[in-house]
């Protein structure tokens, strides 16, 4: 079974160690073990290809260097449509042609309607509302052209929660064809865990992931304030990289617990396990977002890693745990309760043990990337690749 993976974004680089990153290797690696052979279609790379995806063929995409005028840079990146078709074409025939949504790409369900193969669109994030937002957006009707247009010719749009699935309804184009399919973890990756914690040891509090506004750490560093304020032995583990780590070193600074603050930066994929098993309690302490679509990676890392975890109950969060079985939910952008939170579970090791064995079982059941690829197969029709290994 043929099958051509797409990821024309400029911003997710397939090799490198952010999150995006992460969740093509993830599907990459599923699809393989479900007897699949590859070729990736890529415009950023930012590294070695990893030995596990050896069998992949890489075909490297077009790229505007980012020197360009913003402008030149939108109008290549249609152009590179061009490219794209060719490729697909040249290379096939595809069973399945599976894209990860970028703002400017379209070509990969142009071709996979032409040729009469299912196009998958893995859709993680309102691309079009973010990018004018966030970011540069020169020719905003340009762009909602291809985004319109990819969504007409894919079979079946894969939204990775309801809140993208929303952002979805709102094109007359994805109607009847979203489906809500969330991210996932390799639960093999990661070891099940008792509490490692003895004697005088501080009570390690974690958090792994970009260090950006909408993860909600400022709040982490209050309530990791009061904590010490109440005379809990607690340190504060944040493991990642981003634009605010100035802006929350000084914010630890200034309420005199940067020495409760460890710092460890960004980590490849390998050795995430590693830094999660040096955790008590893992954080994710998301505020309060209006149309929040996240399905975060580190949600089910923590699972997967059989961790107690405090999170907010926002999104899809108390949809995905449990609130006192798999994990402890909190009410966004509020400190204490967030303190609140994680001091009820430093104080009864025996709930931290029954939340962290849940969470891994839950996680395995529902959410393994083995069972993310069988959804993906399942929505385009391909049962004769439900074989593969189990999780």
């Amino acid at each position: 079974m043929r099958i051509a993976y797409v990821s024309a974004d400029f911003g997710v680089p397939v090799f490198g160690t952010n999150g995006s990153s992460a969740h093509v290797r993830a599907v990459l690696r599923a699809l393989l073990e479900r007897g699949a052979t590859i070729d990736l279609f890529a415009s950023r790379l930012d590294g070695p290809q990893p030995d596990d995806l050896a069998a992949i063929r890489v075909l490297k995409l077009p790229r505007a260097s980012s020197s360009l005028p913003q402008a030149e840079r939108e109008r290549r990146a249609i152009l590179a449509n061009d490219d794209l078709a060719r490729g697909l074409a040249d290379n096939g025939p595809y069973e399945l042609i599976y894209e990860r949504h970028s703002l400017w790409s379209a070509a990969g369900m142009g071709v996979a309607r032409t040729a009469g193969v299912p196009g998958l669109l893995e859709v993680n994030a309102p691309l079009l509302e973010e990018t004018a937002r966030f970011r540069t957006l020169v020719d905003h009707r340009a762009a909602e052209r291809q985004v319109r247009r990819a969504l007409a010719d894919a079979s079946a749009l894969l939204a990775v929660s309801g809140g993208v699935a929303d952002y979805l309804g709102g094109f007359a184009e994805a109607r009847g064809k979203v489906h809500v399919v969330p991210n996932g973890v390799e639960p093999r990756r990661f070891q099940s865990r008792s509490s490692q914690r003895t004697g005088g040891d501080p009570f390690t509090i974690g958090f792994l992931g970009s260090l950006r506004p909408w993860h909600g750490l400022t709040g982490l560093i209050d309530a990791t304030k009061l904590l010490v304020e109440r005379g809990l032995p607690v340190r504060l583990a944040i493991v990642g990289k981003g634009p605010e780590r100035a802006a929350l070193e000084a914010q630890a600074e200034r309420l005199g617990i940067a020495g409760r603050v460890a710092w460890t930066g960004a980590v490849p994929e390998t050795a995430v396990p590693g830094e999660l098993a040096g955790m008590d309690i893992a954080v994710a302490p998301y505020p309060a977002l209006d149309g929040f679509y996240f399905s975060p990676l580190k949600l089910f890392e923590y699972m997967a890693a059989g961790l107690p975890i405090v999170t907010t109950t926002v999104g899809d969060l108390p949809r995905l745990v449990e609130h006192g079985r798999t994990a402890w939910l909190v009410r966004p952008d509020d400190p204490s309760a967030l303190a609140d939170g994680i001091a009820r579970l430093a104080a009864d090791p025996a709930l931290c043990q029954r939340l962290g064995t849940a969470a891994r079982a839950a996680v395995i059941e529902r959410h393994s990337w083995s069972a993310t690829a069988g959804r993906i197969l399942e929505i385009a029709g391909l049962a004769s690749m439900q074989e593969g290994r189990a999780a």
